[in-house]
């Protein structure tokens, strides 16, 4: 412990960064529930204030959101994307964690392959997606042309299956869903993996050599061993994913573009965060303040949540 009388050295070496997180950090979020509270708030409005003129103070912001038309689909794409993308991504990870865990050869290579996605920029792996998926030239006289169709169709058609509309004109909201929660999965999974993975190496071997002493089978020692030992590693991967998964944007956008969605229904795969740079792109800051702190109050209902289910399984 530093000495009373040497503290404020200590001080001193913290006090840039106590500065920038007051400026960047402790700042805007009081101005974001400052402006949220202010009805009808933008930047172009109050340029246009007369002398002793102010906005209303109150709650008004709030109900507009809550009341705006493509509300519910915002919150239901951004509940999809999160509650389907989150144990499927964390089931495959660990999966993959302890395949990799049992591999010597290789291992350092197929780790670096493994994480190369987290790594790269996400509009880009989005747009990979997207050709993968994309139908070119897509009309009714050239669908069956293997020709125009994207990876994925040419494998379906490859394997006796029909070509299907992922993401273009007329492509179905099931489609749509499809293709963004594989993407979402295979995007989340370098970073669980490394985590998990650092996990079961810190495991003592001492569990499972005395398992195979006693001659349990793998399936009882990845349900009885790894995943109890493991367990504070998946409750950490599981409440920031949940929190990853209701914050999903860019995803979107590298598949979709800025529309958010297909050609014949932009807007359909919206999400919460969506809903906030709209709002901010036609100069309602207090609509998407008052969003993005009922964003934040979902997450925190959901974290907490998760901290208390995960409380009761976890071994430390």
């Amino acid at each position: 412990m530093v000495e009373s009388k040497h503290q404020w050295k200590a001080w001193l070496y913290l006090l840039p960064a106590i500065v920038l997180l007051l400026v960047f950090t402790v700042y805007p979020i009081f101005n974001t529930v400052r402006i949220s509270l202010l009805e009808e708030y933008g930047a172009m409005a109050e340029m246009g204030l007369d002398e002793g003129e102010y906005f209303n103070f109150g709650l008004g912001n709030y109900e507009k959101v809550l009341q705006y038309k493509d509300f519910i689909l915002c919150l239901k794409n951004t509940a999809i994307l999160c509650v389907a993308t989150v144990p499927i991504s964390t089931i495959l990870a660990l999966l993959i964690a302890v395949a990799l865990n049992s591999i010597k050869p290789l291992q350092k290579t197929l780790q670096t392959i493994f994480f190369l996605p987290y790594v790269t920029n996400s509009i880009a792996i989005g747009m990979v997606f997207a050709a993968m998926f994309n139908i070119v030239d897509y009309n009714a006289e050239n669908i069956l042309n293997s020709q125009s169709l994207g990876i994925i169709n040419n494998v379906i058609q490859f394997f006796g299956g029909n070509p299907i509309s992922w993401i273009n004109q007329g492509s179905s909201y099931m489609a749509n869903i499809t293709v963004m929660i594989v993407y979402i999965v295979w995007n989340a999974l370098p970073f669980k993996i490394l985590i998990l993975l650092g996990g079961l190496q810190s495991i003592n071997k001492q569990y499972y050599d005395a398992a195979k002493v006693d001659g349990t089978p793998k399936w009882r020692v990845l349900t009885r061993v790894t995943v109890p030992l493991l367990s504070p590693m998946l409750a950490y991967v599981i409440i920031t994913g949940f929190i990853g998964g209701f914050k999903e944007y860019s995803s979107i956008v590298g598949i979709f573009g800025d529309k958010m969605g297909p050609a014949h229904d932009p807007g359909l795969l919206n999400t919460m965060v969506g809903f906030v740079y709209d709002s901010i792109e036609k100069d309602r800051q207090g609509l998407a303040s008052a969003a993005a702190l009922i964003l934040f109050g979902i997450i925190l209902v959901v974290t907490l949540i998760n901290n208390y289910v995960i409380k009761k399984r976890v071994h430390y």
